[in-house]
């Protein structure tokens, strides 16, 4: 007994090796591999990108090649694909040296994970029964899209400490987790979640968390000297964070009906986007004793606003109750950031993240303050506003329409409503927390080549960097995700040795 307790131990606690020579190529073989059989099993063209078009037209009266949904649903599209690919790559690029990592690794798994969800979103909704195929089309394209965030967003809770190889399988699992609680929320419960605050960002940020927690690393600190940012990474990450907040009104309005509920889902989330701008500046200028701003809060709680209007965005809201909720989220995320994710003791040098600490949970991004926090408020806020609901405000069409009470929901009321909503956020996290549990269980088995505790956060260990023509001194580590040094620049001392 003792002799198989030894190997057991000696196999999950041996060195750790990075060379992903043969485990990176073969899994991106054999799974594209994978996904160009069933893709050919599986997915066809939809009517509208067929060749039939021109028949399907004159079948059902169509004049117009205008009227191809095509050209209704491609800015939008295009809009979200920058997002998943430039805003979320760039907003990870903000550790002196990952930045390789952040925008590559994000690359990677978003390029498989929307293969991955055409083919998981399409068995769950739109998988023909006659012919056994699934037919996409443009808005499945922004869906897959959608199911690549929940992936991302929990990424950015693993920053700079799993291999490509794990993150091919978080993505794996989590487009599959995604599928299934987005087919419970959205189908079996009806909800509404437009912009997504309960499938993607409280489903991606506690999916994410529970990864991380499981992994936790108790001698993460061997590597604390790079776990924070210089000038140009934090200028880098800022590039991602503008490309979020600007294309955001696309994301949650992308998938809405056509008509008012677009054109409102725009306007509620550009108002809350804008009045979390100020909050977020108002009370990041507040926690510091000379009043100067901290670029984390800048990169990151300016965006809770759209976060949390996901859900309620295609509600009639009003426009100054989109300020209201983009005013409170961002004091909200700014305050995580401030005393959830960062922690500061002046008499403890080696003071931790209250996550850390106290929950022993490593969130490199803090996307507990950006997706999860915000995702969970976003949904109950979509649950309040639904219950309050009433025909004198929506007209008795106009509730029909937003909250599709047609079919097996004709019956339904607005209260009733407002509880399921509130319901699927519960599962949303559920989802998340459970799932996540699991696949952490899963990425500590020894085999995926993750770096070292004193290894993390470089991209030396999986890329080929170029050598900087100035050595980056440590003391530049000014800006650090998790430890905040609250320090006057005047106590600061920039010395730089000479060689």
């Amino acid at each position: 007994m003792g002799n198989c307790c030894d190997c057991v131990t000696g196999f999950f606690c041996r060195p750790k090796n990075t060379n992903v020579r043969v485990s990176l190529p073969a899994v991106c073989f054999v799974w594209q591999i994978a996904m160009i059989i069933l893709f050919g099993v599986f997915i066809r063209y939809d009517e509208e990108s067929d060749a039939h078009w021109v028949e399907f037209k004159r079948e059902h009266n169509i004049t117009s090649d205008i009227e191809n949904d095509f050209y209704f649903r491609y800015p939008s599209f295009q809009d979200v694909h920058v997002m998943i690919f430039v805003g979320f790559g760039f907003l990870m690029t903000f550790l002196k040296r990952y930045s390789f990592g952040g925008v590559g690794f994000n690359f990677l798994i978003a390029a498989f994970g929307l293969q991955w969800a055409l083919l998981m979103q399409g068995w769950f909704h739109s998988l023909d029964p006659a012919t056994g195929k699934i037919y996409i089309g443009v808005e499945s394209l922004i869906n897959a899209d959608f199911c690549c965030a929940g992936s991302l967003i929990a990424y950015g809770a693993l920053l700079g400490k799993v291999s490509p190889v794990q993150l091919m399988v978080v993505t794996l699992f989590g487009v599959t987790l995604f599928a299934v609680e987005e087919y419970i929320i959205l189908t079996l419960l009806h909800c509404r979640d437009a912009g997504g605050s309960m499938v993607i960002h409280a489903f991606g940020g506690y999916y994410g968390l529970a990864i991380s927690w499981v992994l936790y690393r108790p001698n993460l600190h061997q590597s604390k000297r790079l776990n924070g940012s210089v000038y140009h990474s934090d200028v880098f990450a800022m590039i991602g964070t503008l490309f979020l907040w600007m294309f955001w009104p696309s994301f949650n309005s992308a998938i809405t009906d056509h008509g008012d509920g677009q054109h409102r889902a725009a306007i509620n989330t550009y108002l809350a986007l804008a009045s979390s701008v100020l909050t977020t500046v108002a009370i990041s200028s507040m926690s510091q004793k000379t009043g100067k701003l901290d670029m984390v809060h800048i990169q990151n709680a300016t965006l809770a606003g759209g976060v949390a209007m996901g859900t309620a965005a295609e509600f009639m809201i009003t426009p100054y109750g989109s300020l209201i909720v983009g005013f409170c989220t961002g004091i909200i995320s700014t305050f995580g950031y401030l005393y959830i994710s960062l922690i500061y003791d002046c008499y403890d040098s080696h003071s931790q993240p209250f996550l850390e600490k106290y929950l022993k949970l490593q969130d490199t991004c803090g996307v507990h303050n950006l997706h999860a926090l915000p995702g969970m408020l976003g949904g109950f806020i979509g649950a309040i506003v639904a219950a309050a609901a009433t025909e004198s405000v929506y007209s008795a069409e106009g509730l029909i329409n937003v909250f599709d009470f047609e079919g097996s929901f004709a019956n339904r009321g607005v209260g009733t409503q407002g509880g399921f909503q509130a319901a699927g956020t519960c599962v949303a996290i559920a989802f998340g927390l459970v799932g996540g549990a699991i696949v952490g269980l899963i990425l500590r088995i020894p085999i995926w080549g993750d770096p070292a505790d004193d290894n993390c956060y470089d991209d030396e260990v999986y890329w080929e960097v170029p050598e900087d023509e100035e050595s980056i001194p440590p003391v530049l580590e000014y800006n650090n995700h998790m430890i905040h040094k609250h320090q006057d620049i005047s106590e600061s001392n920039f010395s730089v040795e000479q060689s």
